[in-house]
């Protein structure tokens, strides 16, 4: 009867405990109608916590900044809905400012209509975007429900109405407006553009190097042409959804310049707006650009605008100075933008694109992050791998003295696993230079860095400590080295595998995955293959002992095959790891 009992407790347990994991997380899909956390406890009525706006009327398509904020919580559930009917379902969607704070959840399948927290981790205010629909012709009421601790919390606290609006006021931020502003007519582009005047008229910029935007379609272009006192800009790429381009003062998105075509209704809606730390960009009104103009085409997306040099009174940056130059792509849904799928491409320095015209191009990948991504492959895919095969396979071929007394096998050993611990190192502090800190985006793959990262100075330092052959404690010694060392193999493989997938090394998909599968099986395959050598050598030789013919011409012979058997799979495997090696760093340097 116990386990039955056992059973049932552990069924009700797990039940009891489910919602509050849930809710901890934020993934509260399930409360999104009726907004009130499954806590079993009464809602306090009076609220403290407030949500305010950053205007009181709105235009369709309009962003709206806002935010919830009061005493410490730890979770909330934030929705918009009909003033008149706060029980229907939520209306627009929400943009992010704060990803590590705030996520976005499907509410009614709807995507983006509703903003939870990530964590239960204590905060004071929550800022989000609001993306007014291009049909709402209703006044707007935000209901947040905030949760202090599990037995304190408020359901549906209501914001300010926001009621739509004959004008269109664009806001960029909570204190900076700029009324009325005129809708452009947008043009129709009859033909595609040419990197002809590239280098010559054009400051161009492109991807890959010398593309031509007329007739290749993954070709990505952005040009700048001054004429007189203003700036003709032509972008192009393909048609994911979205083409931005930013003028930034360093190589971080953040505090930039941001000019956006976005495909949307068989149209193209040409935005300037800027960007606040890593945030979503804040749409400003189009009424500084001119002539305007779009195409749709053979999957290409293009788009060209006339911009004035200098804007004074605007915070739009001045095109006659050096800027780093960012040029982005990615998905829409419905006229939302998502996060661009891979590392934007940056100019490697600053450019003025009103002086000498040029035809540049860019990287999609970090210098620092290309060198992370060297240094481990040659650790782990050359010094650590035939380091290992060395110390395994190659104590009776190289069994005399060499260097201080110690035979050469051993020296080989430790000056390849010594570059290995080295190169780690440094490859490990790299990317915390580049982000100035730990990355909140990059999964698994720093967590598993940091632990390779450790058993790669702890193997060194137990090697130091390593006791005489005949001592005792040598076995111990023996397994927990080779223990250590395998693990840090293992974890070292499966780093690089998910460090692959990120976009800051911006490999080509599927072939790097192909090419690690492929390094795998060729380490795994050799080492197979001397570990059947090795038994197949030892079964000969203990054959001939039993025959005690010619023991000692023929235990020599077999040795000497196998001698050379060894050394010529390790040239081989060598020679087969350089080109793994060869492929992945193209592949970093190209990129």
């Amino acid at each position: 009867m116990m386990v039955p009992e056992f059973t049932l407790g552990f069924w009700v347990l797990l039940h009891l405990i489910s919602p509050v994991a849930n809710y901890a997380n934020g993934k509260v899909t399930e409360a999104c109608y009726t907004m009130v956390p499954r806590h079993g406890h009464t809602p306090q009525s009076e609220p403290v916590h407030k949500i305010t706006l950053n205007q009181t009327t709105f235009h369709p398509g309009d962003i709206i900044k806002v935010t919830l904020s009061g005493p410490l919580f730890k979770g909330f559930l934030l929705e918009a809905r009909n003033a008149k009917d706060l029980n229907g379902s939520p209306i627009g969607s929400f943009r992010l400012i704060d990803e590590e704070v705030s996520q976005l959840l499907n509410c009614d399948q709807k995507e983006g209509s509703a903003v939870s927290h990530t964590s239960p981790s204590k905060k004071t205010q929550i800022q989000v975007y609001w993306n007014a629909p291009r049909n709402a012709e209703v006044s707007i009421q935000f209901l947040a429900t905030v949760v202090e601790k599990y037995k304190i919390y408020w359901v549906k606290i209501l914001s300010p109405i926001l009621s739509p609006s004959n004008v269109h006021p664009f806001t960029m931020s909570q204190t900076t407006t700029i009324s009325s502003p005129t809708s452009k007519p947008i043009a129709t582009l009859k033909k595609s553009f040419s990197a002809l005047d590239c280098g010559g008229k054009k400051f161009c910029i492109r991807n890959p190097v010398n593309c031509d935007p007329e007739n290749e379609y993954h070709c990505f272009f952005l040009s700048f042409e001054r004429q007189n006192h203003s700036v003709l800009i032509e972008m192009s790429g393909p048609n994911e959804g979205y083409l931005s381009f930013a003028l930034s003062h360093d190589q971080w998105m953040g505090d930039d310049d941001v000019y956006m075509c976005i495909h949307e209704d068989e149209t193209v809606h040409i935005y300037p707006s800027y960007v606040f730390g890593r945030s979503h960009p804040v749409f400003d009104s189009p009424v500084v650009l001119e002539t305007m103009a779009w195409r749709l085409a053979d999957g290409v997306i293009q788009c060209s605008f006339r911009r004035n040099i200098s804007l004074p009174g605007s915070k739009r940056f001045d095109l006659d100075q050096k800027y780093y130059i960012f040029l982005a792509d990615g998905v829409t849904n419905d006229g939302q933008i998502h996060k661009h799928s891979q590392q934007p491409l940056i100019t490697s320095e600053k450019h003025d694109v009103t002086a000498h015209p040029k035809n540049i191009g860019g990287s999609r990948s970090p210098l620092l992050l290309k060198f992370h991504g060297a240094f481990m492959f040659v650790a782990w895919m050359t010094t650590g791998s035939i380091g290992v095969l060395v110390a395994r396979f190659f104590k009776p071929v190289w069994p005399k003295a060499f260097l201080f007394g110690e035979a050469a096998w051993f020296q080989v050993h430790r000056i390849l696993m010594l570059c290995t611990s080295g190169l780690t190192m440094v490859g490990f502090v790299l990317p915390f230079i580049y982000r100035k800190g730990w990355s909140q985006a990059a999964g698994y793959h720093p967590y598993l860095g940091c632990v390779v990262m450790m058993l790669a100075v702890l193997q060194p330092l137990l090697a130091i400590f390593r006791p005489p052959s005949h001592d005792s404690r040598r076995q111990i010694f023996n397994w927990t080295h080779w223990g250590t060392g395998t693990a840090a193999r293992i974890l070292a493989v499966a780093a690089m595998f998910l460090g692959m997938d990120l976009p800051g090394l911006d490999l080509p998909s599927p072939a790097k995955t192909y090419a690690m599968i492929g390094f795998v099986a060729w380490h795994v395959g050799t080492e197979i293959l001397l570990e059947i050598h090795a038994y197949r050598l030892t079964r000969k030789v203990e054959i001939l002992e039993d025959d005690r013919i010619q023991i000692l011409q023929s235990f020599s012979t077999a040795e000497a095959e196998g001698h050379a058997f060894k050394k010529v799979v390790l040239v081989t495997y060598i020679c087969g790891n350089l080109a793994f090696l060869f492929i992945f760093l193209s592949a970093i340097s190209r990129h």
